[in-house]
């Protein structure tokens, strides 16, 4: 779900790093838990920049990963987030205020707090799953741990939260494979209905886009997204819509939140 939105606290933190290349192990190993690392720079303002990570950085409606760099002698070097510098592969991991930072050369444990991060995967594949069911341009989304939202563009929905939390359910309960594949740029422009995103295309440069999928040869969803997500519609678990919002005249917020429906 490729939609972008306003930067958040810590974009400071990004502009005047130098630009380096972090492998994002979290692209293609959303599970894996903490992985050792070597600190290639530490920007003006403490941002951390590693050679490789499974921190994901704040983008598409996803918060960065909190969690810690572990030195060498076991202290921890607390991180309360992470954000994109100059580009998506210059990732950077902005420490708690007053941490005592690591040397430039260092190696590290880089371990995230996988509790929050599974709650967010599951939040994030949810609310693909609801892009499928209201299969209307996306104008906005942002993931969260216990209640997330996608906004469409859709004049009078005619949903009950009821209706779209059943079908909802029986998504997540036919426990659909969840994978990514790759795709060119030239393929995308291909086929233009991949974007849901009202207003925004996935970035280009790289020559490639890559795609969440759901169901046997994506027989459910393809869209473009850069997130983390679980492997199947099942480990989404109870989930419902707590409410249908009127944001402007086409425009409909479907929050989304963990759990079963509430009875009235």
């Amino acid at each position: 779900m490729n939609v972008e939105f306003p930067s958040d606290s810590f974009s400071r933190w990004a502009p005047w790093s130098k630009p380096m290349h972090t492998e994002a192990l979290f692209r293609d190993q959303p599970y894996l838990e903490q992985a050792e690392a070597l600190v290639l720079h530490i920007n003006d303002h403490g941002g951390i920049v590693l050679n490789r990570t499974v921190f994901y950085a704040t983008s598409g409606g996803q918060p960065g990963d909190t969690g810690m760099l572990l030195r060498a002698d076991g202290s921890p070097v607390p991180i309360a987030t992470t954000v994109t510098g100059e580009s998506k592969d210059h990732i950077i991991h902005v420490p708690s205020a007053g941490s005592e930072l690591p040397e430039i050369g260092e190696t590290v444990t880089a371990a995230i707090d996988w509790g929050r991060r599974y709650r967010l995967m599951r939040m994030h594949t949810a609310c693909h799953l609801l892009s499928v069911i209201c299969p209307f341009p996306i104008t906005g989304a942002a993931v969260d741990e216990a209640d997330s939202r996608v906004d469409f563009d859709l004049p009078d929905s005619g949903w009950t939260k009821e209706e779209v939390s059943q079908r909802l359910s029986e998504l997540v309960e036919a426990d659909h494979p969840v994978f990514t594949r790759w795709i060119s740029e030239e393929e995308l422009d291909a086929n233009p209905l991949l974007v849901k995103s009202k207003n925004v295309r996935p970035p280009k440069g790289a020559g490639r886009i890559r795609l969440v999928c759901i169901g046997e040869n994506a027989s459910v969803d393809s869209q473009p997204c850069g997130g983390t997500h679980v492997a199947t519609t099942a480990e989404v678990g109870k989930i419902h819509i707590g409410k249908i919002e009127k944001k402007g005249r086409e425009n409909r917020r479907f929050r989304i939140r963990f759990g079963p429906l509430p009875a009235n």
